[in-house]
């Protein structure tokens, strides 16, 4: 059965960071990338996060090239700005197509970046702020001194990072204090265990984990005759083509005898085992309705006992996903996987 005791209500991002909520929602689905999503919906699943007591909202400035960030200042009226930590990622380049352009991290992108960010959220600082990849024109030092120049403004209050190996945290963490790494982790991506996450905790950088449900694989709701929408990338994702979908459903199937015999769902045991790795990582859930926000809270009520856990790593074993997580091309610009 699921515990009644939740885990803490509150995890700190790293040594230097703001004191969140023990989940986090990420807003990016609302807009972008997983196809149509209904907005009234969406501002209704913020609403219902923000009551459950989750405060830390994750965002991009290029989700739905800046529809996202729109969606939660609409959803923020009325509201105490102070009570919620908004975490935005910056620097990838769109076309009005949508298409892909590459990314620009450099001091004046930075800059001029956070100044539309500002606008469109309505807000006067924005609590951590991230290059969304490392951009391979620009040193890590430079970009991460044009946003220390931004926090001594007061338009910033913490410096993160995302998808950047151990080597470009060290460099970063030399120039300013870093709060957070956003990396994927999950049952099936378990690549940051080896180098990535020691490295943060040598240096007090907590995690931030996106991906917990694998896109969706992990969800427990994923039906392999499931369309996908034009605009949903999963189309593209190796995990989700052929064989290798079949593979990673069976072992989602492996992972709900765990979770039948826990009374929880398959959800809430992911959810579960990647809050287990650490009080200093806070999983962020893409919940877009207000069901599947609900079943993600449930998480927060999972316990997970050392016979569990033994369990869960023989339902899905380290490195047992078939395909990689992005496709070959963008695999190939992440610095976390070099």
């Amino acid at each position: 059965m699921a515990s009644t005791s939740p885990r803490p209500a509150q995890r700190r991002l790293g040594a230097s960071g703001p004191v969140t909520s023990a989940l986090g929602l990420g807003c990016m689905g609302m807009s972008d990338l997983y196809g149509p999503a209904d907005e009234a919906e969406s501002i209704a699943t913020i609403h219902a996060a923000l009551d459950a007591g989750i405060t830390l909202l994750d965002t991009g400035d290029f989700y739905g090239m800046g529809h996202n960030e729109l969606l939660i200042h609409e959803a923020l009226r009325g509201r105490d700005r102070e009570s919620v930590q908004i975490s935005v990622k910056f620097g990838a380049q769109r076309g009005p197509d949508g298409q892909w352009l590459g990314y620009d991290s450099s001091p004046a992108a930075t800059k001029s970046a956070l100044a539309y960010t500002l606008r469109r959220l309505r807000t006067d600082h924005v609590d951590v702020y991230r290059p969304a990849r490392l951009d391979p024109k620009v040193p890590i030092e430079e970009t991460v001194g044009a946003i220390a120049d931004l926090v001594k403004a007061g338009y910033v209050r913490h410096i993160g990072l995302s998808e950047v190996g151990a080597d470009t945290l060290r460099r970063a963490a030399a120039v300013h204090p870093i709060s957070d790494l956003q990396i994927e982790y999950s049952l099936l991506t378990r690549s940051i265990e080896a180098e990535i996450l020691p490295a943060a905790r040598e240096l007090g950088i907590g995690i931030t984990a996106y991906g917990v449900l694998s896109r969706g694989l992990l969800s427990g709701h994923w039906n392999p005759d499931r369309p996908l929408a034009g605009t949903d990338f999963r189309g593209d994702s190796p995990r989700f083509q052929g064989d290798n979908l079949a593979h990673n459903l069976a072992l989602v199937e492996a992972l709900r005898e765990v979770a039948d015999a826990k009374g929880a769902s398959v959800a809430q045991v992911a959810i579960a085992w990647v809050a287990s790795r650490g009080e200093d990582v806070v999983p962020l859930v893409g919940a877009r309705r207000r069901d599947r926000l609900a079943e993600a809270l449930g998480s927060l009520d999972v316990t997970l006992t050392p016979a569990d856990l033994t369990a869960i790593e023989a339902a899905v074993p380290a490195g047992a996903a078939a395909g990689d997580r992005y496709a070959a091309a963008q695999m190939a610009r992440l610095d976390s996987e070099r």
